[in-house]
């Protein structure tokens, strides 16, 4: 890596960061160049504009987000255990896990932030990310109708929704409120869910 691309990593892990607890609007190319210790000038020219830069926080994300959640549960063999993985490491992403980052899942404050916007590059990343880890549950279902563990006529797309519905449900309760039941709960809530579709 060379000394740019190892800035902009380390602006973008900082960057990653900040917006976890602030929101990517919250984030600034000043907030972030005195707490890099660089230049206004310095930063800019990694990104071009706040919006290069929110794009390239959230392009960062969800690689960290696919090293660290998605390829775990990929190692595991197909349908359930790939599915409880799965689960298990995105509860730890948006949790208080030693992966997790210092204001919880980035990417349920972005959802809040760009939901009603106007399409820009940004919202369509957000979009694209989330539409992606989507895909990627539904995948993971298919594979468990296809070795026999679930139901023939399970629907992998309203899976997806509903495993995504437990985990904002587990971030709004171990997050806001503070909940310690809250991870039982979801464990729990996502049990159910695998039990509904079991063949």
């Amino acid at each position: 890596m060379s000394k740019g691309e190892e800035t902009r990593e380390a602006v973008l892990a900082e960057a990653l960061a900040q917006s976890s607890r602030v929101g990517l609007r919250g984030i600034t190319i000043g907030g972030l160049a005195d707490a890099m210790g660089m230049s206004k000038s310095g930063l800019f020219s990694h990104f071009g504009s706040k919006e290069g830069l929110q794009t390239a926080v959230l392009e960062f994300a969800a690689d960290h987000f696919a090293r660290l959640v998605i390829r775990p549960a990929l190692r595991e063999p197909r349908g359930e255990p790939r599915l409880r993985m799965l689960f298990e490491r995105w509860l730890g992403w948006g949790g208080y896990s030693d992966y997790a980052l210092p204001g919880g899942c980035i990417f349920v404050s972005v959802a809040s932030e760009f939901d009603d916007e106007p399409d820009t590059p940004v919202r369509d990343k957000v979009v694209t990310t989330e539409r992606d880890l989507l895909d990627t549950i539904e995948t993971i279902v298919r594979g468990g109708v296809a070795e026999g563990q679930f139901a023939t006529d399970t629907d992998a797309g309203a899976f997806a929704q509903d495993m995504l519905a437990i985990v904002l449900g587990y971030n709004f309760s171990a997050r806001l409120l503070r909940d310690d039941a809250a991870a039982a709960r979801a464990r729990a809530a996502f049990d159910r869910l695998v039990d509904h579709i079991r063949a």
